[in-house]
Parts: C-alpha cells; structure tokens; sequence
C-alpha cells in the first residue's frame, strides 16, 4: 500500500462530516486533524471520527505538522481566506465548491498555490465519479456523434429561512454558487467556456437568487440550457445530444450511478456488431450492443460504495503522490473560468454580496 496521505478538514459542518466519512473508504488516507472556531465542536467532531487532533482554531489546523493535505469545507464566502491561509503554512488544499465567492478571490489563491509551487483543486465531487470518467470517454470516442447540445438543472425546495447560509447574501448565499455551479461545471466539462450567456433569475426577499435559468454557447456554436433553484424542487436530469444519438444522466445527475445511451436509428445502422464495453467500479465489465436498443434506452449502471465524495480525495493523493500541482480532471484554469461564468451572471441580474459592494466603496 502506499505511504498514507495525511488529511487535516478545516471546519466541521455537514460536508466535512460527508468528506470525513468517505475517507474511511481510502486505505491509503488518514484523517489526522480537524479545525473549528468552536472548540467543542471540533472535539465532538474528533470524538465521532476518531481524529487525533482537534483544534479550535482554522491557524492551528493550517500548520498542523502532521497534515499534508487541509480540505477546506467552510461557507462560500470562506473560501478564499481559508484556502490562502493553508497555502501560506505549506499544505495541499482541497477546497469545496465553489472555489471561491468570485472570479477575482479565485485569481489570489491560484496565484499563490503556483508561487509556492502547492496543490490546489476545486472540490466538484461529481467530476470524479466513475460514470463521469466514463462519459467523457464516451463522447471522445463519439458515441453520440458531435455533441451539439446541453440541458441540465438542480434545483430543490428549501424553507425561507434568512439566516441559513442559501439565503444570507453575505455566506455567498443563492442557489447559483449553491447547485448552479453543477450544471455551469457539465457545460464547461463538455463544451469549454462559453462565448455568449444570457440569463435571468428571480431574487428573494433575502436578495439572493432563488430560482434561475441560463443559456450558454460556446465556441463551436454548441448550447447549454441550464436551470437552478433552491425554492423550486427541478427533475435533475442531464441530457446530452449529439448528432447521432443522446446520453441521459439519470436523476439525481450531480451523484450520478446510471446513464441511457440513446443511439440514433441511422447511427445503429453503421455501428451494427459493434459493441459498447462498460467497466464499473468493482471491476465488472458489460457489454452492451448499439444494435439491440432501436427505439429504447440501453441503460448503463454505475454503483459505487461510499457516500462519493472518496473520488475526489484519490484524485488529490494520486496528484501528490505524483508530484502535480493541479489536477487535468479539474484543473484550476477551468476553475477560474467557471468563476467567471458565475460573475457574468450575477452582474446580468445585478447580484453583489456584502463583501463586494464594501470592497467597491472603499
């Protein structure tokens, strides 16, 4: 087995309890410390996963001797100043999405990962599952011919609660950075950065956005429709098309274990004899015949163990491992580009948080 990456989690709120967890899926990871402004916190969170250090302050996780690698898993409008604060004691930063509140505060912490030559990733979990891997070598071999097209939303109904981190515009709050990011994420993992968007939303009684629809196109002329909301429950479903057939990510698309390859009549014509190879987690293949599915879904199945969020730990340990400093799944010139994304469209619905308007009048 190789030598153990030591994992520290700066913060100990729900997705660090998901990340803590899965960890336990990695033999070859070791969760080593935790770091929380609340003192008893921390510890009830150490006492609940075993974690030999428990510190009460973000500084102490950060230069934590026995940490290679800090996972930053604070509120949205954290993200820059904590991920910058691990940077500069030395450590590998795994930094939940979205990488940071704006375009500009990605720009700093990317800056400074490659000054001091240090790992950095945007933590978008559903890059790194196993059906993802697949998908994209899916649509390099042209399973679906050119792929021409995108539709894919996330959007679930939340209470009204002006205090939770969805609707506090000053935590970076909305359903934009929040799920929209997931969708804006499958466009630019698929497409490239788009070249036109247009947009709009509705804003709450918070400020915040709370549901929304964008259009994006892209270089080659390709579009995404894509849809959030954090007031509206939404199907959460991708579809790709393409000029011979279609993918269906099935529902919930963002954690996704299931896709239906949708071949084109006059496409399963060509491929006739042609077999399709799926290879899952647990190391067993399928075959699947473009030919047998004229007229239906051919669905393509995708279990995995854990609660998912491990992929994206391994991507981490094996770059480290490796001696890289980004990763070419997710990597940070992508990042800053979907930043920019989410910039633009906020200033088309004149969206700005607390922290910019301040940083504006100054």
């Amino acid at each position: 087995m190789n030598v153990p990456i030591r994992w520290g989690i700066l913060g100990a709120g729900r997705i660090a309890r998901k990340f803590a967890a899965a960890l336990q899926c990695l033999p070859d990871a070791r969760l080593e410390a935790v770091g929380s402004r609340a003192k008893d916190r921390a510890h009830s969170f150490g006492a609940e996963f075993n974690i030999p250090r428990c510190h009460s302050e973000y500084s102490a996780l950060a230069h934590d001797p026995q940490v290679d690698a800090v996972y930053v898993a604070t509120r949205h409008s954290s993200h820059a100043e904590n991920t910058l604060l691990a940077l500069s004691a030395g450590k590998a930063v795994l930094c939940e999405k979205p990488f940071a509140l704006n375009a500009s505060e990605a720009e700093e912490m990317i800056a400074s990962a490659r000054q001091k030559k240090l790992f950095l990733m945007e933590a978008l979990w559903t890059r790194f599952f196993p059906l993802m891997a697949k998908l994209r070598e899916m649509l390099r071999q042209g399973a679906i011919g050119e792929v021409r097209m995108l539709t894919a939303d996330f959007g679930f109904r939340a209470p009204l609660d002006p205090n939770s981190r969805l609707f506090n515009p000053a935590d970076g709050g909305g359903a934009l950075l929040d799920v929209g990011i997931y969708p804006i994420s499958l466009a630019s993992m698929i497409f490239g950065p788009p070249v036109k968007i247009a947009s709009m939303a509705q804003l709450g009684r918070t400020g915040v956005d709370e549901e929304s629809a964008m259009l994006l196109q892209h270089a080659a002329g390709q579009i995404a429709v894509l849809m959030c909301a954090v007031r509206t429950n939404m199907p959460q479903e991708a579809v790709i098309m393409g000029t011979e057939g279609q993918i269906r990510i099935h529902s919930p698309w963002w954690r996704p274990t299931a896709m239906s390859l949708i071949a084109d009549k006059g496409h399963q014509r060509s491929q006739r004899g042609q077999q399709l190879r799926v290879n899952l987690p647990l190391n067993r293949p399928i075959s699947l015949s473009l030919t047998a599915c004229v007229g239906s879904e051919s669905t393509l199945d995708f279990p995995y163990q854990g609660n998912g969020y491990q992929y994206e730990a391994a991507e981490v340990m094996c770059c480290l491992r490796e001696g890289r400093i980004e990763s070419e799944t997710m990597p940070l010139a992508e990042s800053l580009s979907i930043m920019r994304t989410l910039d633009t469209i906020r200033s088309q619905w004149s969206l700005k948080y607390p922290q910019e308007l301040a940083k504006s009048s100054s």
